[in-house]
């Protein structure tokens, strides 16, 4: 099982990422909080190694990859699905974590446009898309709130399609 996070607020990731190794997820993340976890001591993927692409453009390019869109987006209930992950080399991606660029707080804090412009996130509202369309195989977790429950279902074998849903 293979977790993708990636957060702006990063409140409450380490133990979630830490929680989420113990149940047997590799994780894979980018920029920031690859570092945080990466100092924290968690085994961590840089997501350049998943996509084997660099980070490009001064970080506005990161996992708009079909490395990691097609380990999202891949249906696990179809095996043409299955047959083709396989035969692209594309693994799956069961769990995304992501939260959004904070955008509104920074329009708020400043007239730099420059800065405006570069709080406009497209990758990570593109991996919650991704997830949310095939709800029925990968949880995302935009909310820190919702770390402890995520992990109380994945421990507790509750992981069902309508926690999922619920989740979306």
């Amino acid at each position: 099982m293979r977790a993708l996070i990636s957060v702006s607020d990063k409140s409450g990731v380490v133990n979630f990422a830490k929680e989420l190794v113990k149940l047997g997820y590799e994780i894979i993340s980018t920029g920031g909080t690859y570092n945080k976890l990466k100092e924290e001591g968690i085994a961590v993927i840089e997501a350049n190694e998943v996509t084997k692409f660099p980070e490009c453009f001064e970080g506005r390019v990161k996992t708009l990859n079909p490395y990691i869109h097609g380990g999202i987006l891949h249906r696990r209930d179809k095996q043409s699905h299955l047959d083709q992950a396989k035969e692209l080399g594309v693994e799956g991606i069961d769990l995304v974590c992501v939260n959004l660029y904070p955008f509104k707080a920074t329009i708020e804090k400043t007239d730099d446009f420059e800065e405006i412009i570069e709080n406009i996130d497209i990758g990570g509202p593109a991996m919650v898309r991704s997830a949310a369309k095939n709800f029925d195989s990968v949880i995302i977790v935009t909310d820190v709130a919702d770390y402890d429950l995520v992990l109380n279902n994945l421990k507790n074998n509750t992981n069902t399609v309508e926690f999922r849903r619920d989740l979306m």
